[in-house]
């Protein structure tokens, strides 16, 4: 891998970037290139990140933190694909998965974020891998709130085994996907237009890709 960085991403939040530290790829979100009228948005985002990796701390399918100064956020890389272009068929991938989702909500974490693909990795070895947790629940507190954003982590995940590989699908999560929870179809009928909109028109963001523009 070079030495130069390796822009993924860049947009009113900010760059994302692999850069190398003392010869091992790691990466940065620089949330110094993000819009004025973004950074303190910006700012907040990255710290909540900080704060979901340092309580995941050793789990394997998440980036280690090494470091957050209130300018950059260094994280571990993870090498791998992301989901809608390695597009995982294989069954043992979504019983893997459910399993790291089931040792997030363990910690006291909520990933928030996980209808976008590019959040799901597919690791060179096949195994499952979460990043940017820019919007999690980081709270640590179990009660009925978490209960139910836990669960639409479930969900999302369950419709992308729809997606890639349905046959596998068991009836209960099944049950599961047909029955979203109550602030989800609130959303969905009231805000979730409104969210598209802006996702579209101001971070350049489309659909369930979750992909940033690359401005200048």
């Amino acid at each position: 891998m070079t030495n130069h960085p390796i822009l993924l991403k860049a947009d009113e939040l900010g760059r994302i970037e692999i850069v190398q530290r003392d010869g091992v790829p790691c990466v940065r979100r620089d949330i110094r290139a993000a819009r004025w009228w973004a950074r303190a948005f910006a700012y907040r985002a990255a710290a909540r990140e900080a704060r979901a990796l340092a309580k995941l701390e050793g789990l394997d399918g998440v980036p280690a933190l090494l470091a957050w100064n209130g300018r950059e956020l260094l994280r571990g890389y993870i090498a791998g694909r992301p989901m809608q272009h390695a597009q995982p068929r294989d069954p043992a991938y979504y019983r893997n998965a459910l399993r790291l989702l089931a040792q997030l909500h363990r910690h006291g974490i909520v990933h928030n974020d996980l209808a976008k693909e590019p959040n799901w990795l597919v690791r060179d070895d096949g195994r499952p891998a979460l990043v940017d947790f820019q919007i999690a629940w980081t709270r640590g507190k179990r009660g009925r709130l978490f209960r139910l954003l836990a669960r639409e982590d479930l969900r999302h995940l369950l419709k992308h085994k729809r997606t890639y590989c349905a046959r596998a699908l068991t009836a209960r999560q099944w049950a599961i996907l047909n029955t979203p929870a109550p602030h989800s179809r609130l959303w969905r009928a009231t805000g979730k237009r409104l969210y598209k909109l802006i996702a579209r028109k101001v971070f350049g963001y489309w659909d369930n890709e979750g992909k940033g523009r690359v401005r200048d």
